[in-house]
C-alpha cells in the first residue's frame, strides 16, 4: 500500500503523520525528539505511527537542524571570500542602533571571525559591467591557503554578483579544484538581491551549516534505503513549499522555519475547507510559540528573517513565511532574575530532561508543570511517547519557586501560566497590531501540543472571540506538510524607473525567470502535476530607500496598471501614497508552484447537540482563578464527539496527544470535519 508521510522534528517531540492513499486513512505517531541524532527520532516516529518504511512512497521532512546549528553556532569551519575592499562588510553590518538608549547594547556577532575573511581582486558594477577582471592566480593562492587551514566550507560573496555571476562562478571552480572535499556556497545561487550585508550574512549562514545539513539529509536518505524504502524524500522549506534533497542540501537556509511553515500551510487548507479567508495561525509546542497571519488565503511572506531577533540578530534574506516566534512553550522554564522578577522562557527544558512532571530528571518549574499543579492536565495522565505525568515532581518544582517568592503553590502556578500567555499574546500582536491589523477581526487557529490547552487565556489577552482547534492539533504542522506543494522562489534585483521602461521589457524579464524556475523544477527528483507561476515586485517611490513587495495580478498589462497596484499597497502599508510621484521596480519576484497530491479532509458522523453519554469520561478538579479555588470540571473524550455536539465551559476535551481547555464562559461546537469551533467568553 503506497503511503505518504510527513515528519516534523520539534525541540521536544517528533511528529509523524502518514496517509494511506488507498484507504484514505491517517496514521499518527508522536515520540520524544532525539537531540543526539535527530534521525533516530524520525524512525522512532515512523514506528509510533505504524508506518512500514518499505511501504513509504513519498516522505516530507521538516527539521530544526538548521536553526539549532545556527543558534548554537555549531557549524563547520568556514571561510568567506569577498571582493577586495569589502572584507569588513559582514562585521560592520548596518551600523543601526535599534535600542538607542541601551548602554549595554551589543551588535550582531558574526558566525565566522575576521581572520577567516579573504579578499579576492575583482570588481563588477551594479549594471553587470566589469571594472576589474578576476585575478585567478591570487584566487588560487587563497584557495591553497584555505586548504592548509583545514577549512570545511567556503562562502563566496562578490560585489554585484547578483547582476553578473561570471567571476563568482570561476572562483567556485577554483575552490572546488583546490578543496575537493569542501562545501562551497556561491551567493548568486542563494540570493540575487542587492544589499551586501544581508546577502553576505545569508550566504555565510548557508555555508556555516551546509556540511552538517547535507550530511544529515544524506544519512536520512541512506537510512530510508536501508529500510527497503524507495520513497522520494522532500524537504519542507521556510517559504511554505517543499524541495528535493539536492536543492535543500545546496540551499540549507531555506529550512530555517520548515516546521512552523507546515502549520501555516495546514491553516490555509483548513480555512479553505471552512470557507474562511483570514485567520491567525497560533502554534504552541514544547519549546516555542509561533504566530502568523493569513489574509485572503495567501502565504504571509517576509523578505528578511533575523536569526536571534531584529535588534542583535543576523539577517537571513530568503523568501520566508512571516512568522513571529517567542521562546514560550510547554517546556519553558520559570526563573527569577537578580531583582526577584519572574520570567518564563526563553530557556526550555526540551526533550531531555524535559519538564519535571515528565519524571526524566527535570527539576526546574515549567509551564507544563504549572498546568499539572492547576489540574489543567490530568495529574496522573499519559502523554505521547510513553510518558506518565508525575504530579508530585511538578508540585516540588513549582513549590521551590513559590518558596523563593513567598507565595503559595497555586498562585505561583497560575502566575507562570499568566506570564506565558502574555508573552504568547505579544507574538500575535507582533503580526497584527504592530502592522495595523486588529486581532479581533481574525479567527485564531490553535494547534501544537500545547496550543489548545492555553489558547483560551491567550485569546482573552487579545479580546479574540473565535478560535478553531483542528483535528490532531499536536500533529497539525506535520499534517500541513502533506498539504504543501513543491515551490521555488527566485528574486532578481535590477532597478528600473517605470517611466523609463515598458511593460514588454518587464514581461520579458518575468518570462526569463519563469523559464529558469520551470527548468529547475523539471530537473529535480520530485514529480508534480500542474505548474503555476506567481509574480511580485519590490517597488518604491523615486528617492525612497526601502521597498514594498506587491503581488502582480495576472491582469496587470501596462506600466500604469503596475503603478496603481503599488500605490494601493503603499496606502495599505503606510496609510498614505503618492499617485503623482514616479516609482521604481527594484527587484522582480517569481514563485513557481508544482502541485502535489494531498490528503482529503474527511467528515465525521452527525450527532445531537448534547454529546453522547460515553463522550464524558469523568470530572476533574481544576483551578481557573486562584482565589476561587478548584472547580469540578467535566472531561470529554474528543474521539467520541460527533458533528453538532456542543459543550459549555468549564470543560476539558482530551485526546491522546493534546488537551483543549474551556474556561468558564467559553463554548465549543464540533463541526462536520471534527474541528472544535470555540467561542471565547468575556
Amino acid at each position: 500500500m503506497p503511503i505518504r508521510a510527513a515528519v516534523d522534528i520539534g525541540g521536544t517531540f517528533t511528529d509523524v503523520v502518514g496517509y494511506d492513499d488507498v484507504e484514505g486513512t491517517l496514521m499518527l505517531g508522536k515520540t520524544l525528539s532525539t537531540p543526539h541524532d535527530l534521525i533516530d527520532g524520525v524512525f522512532g516516529g515512523l514506528r509510533a505511527a505504524d508506518v512500514p518504511v518499505p511501504d513509504l512512497d513519498f516522505a516530507i521532512h521538516g527539521s530544526t537542524v538548521v536553526v539549532n546549528a545556527l543558534i548554537e553556532r555549531k557549524g563547520a569551519r568556514t571561510a568567506l571570500l569577498t571582493t577586495a575592499g569589502f572584507r569588513d562588510v559582514y562585521e560592520i553590518g548596518r551600523i543601526n542602533r535599534p535600542d538607542a538608549f541601551n548602554l549595554a547594547f551589543t551588535k550582531h556577532r558574526p558566525l565566522i571571525p575576521r581572520e577567516m575573511i579573504f579578499e579576492v581582486p575583482e570588481r563588477k558594477r551594479a549594471d553587470g559591467g566589469t571594472v576589474q577582471e578576476l585575478d585567478e592566480r591570487r584566487t588560487r593562492a587563497i584557495a591553497q591557503r584555505l586548504a592548509a587551514l583545514g577549512v570545511e566550507s567556503v562562502a563566496v560573496v562578490l560585489l554585484h554578483a547578483y547582476r553578473d555571476p561570471a567571476h563568482e562562478i570561476r572562483v567556485g571552480e577554483i575552490l572546488r579544484e583546490e578543496l575537493p572535499g569542501a562545501y562551497v556556497t556561491l551567493s548568486h545561487e542563494i540570493s540575487r538581491e542587492y544589499r551586501e550585508f544581508e546577502r553576505t550574512s545569508t550566504v555565510v549562514a548557508n555555508a556555516f551549516v551546509g556540511p552538517l545539513v547535507s550530511d544529515y539529509l544524506g544519512r536520512l536518505e541512506d537510512r530510508l534505503r536501508a529500510g527497503d524504502s524507495g520513497a522520494a524524500l522532500a524537504v519542507m522549506q521556510s517559504n511554505g513549499g517543499v524541495s528535493d534533497v539536492a536543492t535543500a542540501s545546496g540551499q540549507c537556509v531555506q529550512m530555517l522555519e520548515s516546521g512552523p511553515a507546515g502549520g501555516v500551510v495546514g491553516t490555509i487548507a483548513l480555512c479553505e475547507a471552512l470557507g474562511r479567508r483570514e485567520a491567525i495561525a497560533f502554534d504552541m509546542g514544547g519549546t516555542t510559540a509561533k504566530s502568523a497571519v493569513i489574509r485572503d488565503l495567501t502565504f504571509p511572506m517576509a523578505s528578511d528573517y533575523f536569526l536571534g531577533g531584529y535588534n542583535t540578530g543576523l539577517p537571513i534574506r530568503i523568501p520566508c513565511l512571516d512568522i513571529v516566534e517567542v521562546g514560550t512553550g510547554g517546556g519553558s522554564v520559570a526563573w527569577l532574575d537578580e531583582a526577584g522578577g519572574v520570567h518564563v522562557g526563553p530557556r526550555s527544558a526540551g526533550a531531555a530532561p524535559g519538564p519535571a512532571c515528565y519524571g526524566r530528571g527535570g527539576t526546574e518549574p515549567t509551564i507544563t508543570d504549572a498546568s499539572v499543579v492547576l489540574g489543567h492536565l490530568a495529574p496522573s495522565g499519559e502523554l505521547a511517547g510513553g510518558l506518565h505525568l508525575d504530579d508530585g515532581a511538578a508540585r516540588r518544582a513549582v513549590g521551590a519557586l513559590a518558596g523563593r517568592l513567598g507565595m503559595d503553590l497555586v498562585a505561583t502556578a497560575a502566575g507562570i501560566i499568566a506570564i506565558g500567555a502574555a508573552s504568547m499574546a505579544n507574538s500575535v500582536r507582533a503580526v497584527t497590531t504592530e502592522r495595523g491589523l486588529d486581532p479581533r477581526d481574525f479567527t485564531l487557529v490553535a494547534y501544537g501540543g500545547n496550543g489548545p490547552l492555553h489558547v483560551s487565556q491567550v485569546a482573552r489577552e487579545l479580546a479574540v472571540r473565535r478560535v478553531v482547534v483542528p483535528q490532531i492539533p499536536a500533529l497539525f504542522s506535520a499534517l500541513g506538510m502533506l498539504m504543501a506543494d513543491q515551490r521555488l522562489d527566485v528574486v532578481q534585483t535590477g532597478v528600473r524607473t517605470l517611466g523609463d521602461t515598458t511593460a514588454e521589457e518587464i514581461e520579458e524579464s518575468y518570462r526569463t525567470l519563469e523559464d529558469e524556475c520551470e527548468r529547475t523544477l523539471a530537473s529535480g527528483t520530485l514529480r508534480f502535476g500542474a505548474m503555476e507561476f506567481l509574480r511580485a515586485a519590490d517597488m518604491r517611490y523615486v528617492g525612497q530607500e526601502h521597498t514594498v513587495t506587491v503581488d502582480v495580478p495576472p491582469g496587470t498589462r501596462t506600466v500604469d496598471d503596475l503603478k496603481r497596484v503599488f500605490d494601493i499597497a503603499h496606502e495599505q502599508r503606510y496609510s498614505h501614497s503618492a499617485p503623482g510621484e514616479p516609482a521604481q521596480i527594484v527587484s522582480l519576484r517569481v514563485s513557481a508552484v508544482g502541485r502535489l497530491r494531498k490528503p482529503d479532509l474527511t467528515k465525521i458522523r452527525e450527532g445531537a447537540e448534547t454529546p453522547a453519554g460515553e463522550a464524558r469520561t469523568g470530572t476533574r478538579e481544576i483551578v481557573f482563578t486562584p482565589g476561587e479555588g478548584a472547580v469540578p470540571t467535566p472531561v470529554y473524550a474528543r474521539a467520541v464527539l460527533l458533528a453538532g455536539n456542543r459543550i459549555a465551559g468549564p470543560a476539558v476535551i482530551e485526546e491522546p496527544t493534546a488537551t483543549t481547555l474551556l474556561h468558564p464562559g467559553d463554548r465549543a461546537e464540533v463541526d462536520g470535519y471534527g474541528n472544535l469551533l470555540l467561542e471565547i467568553g468575556a
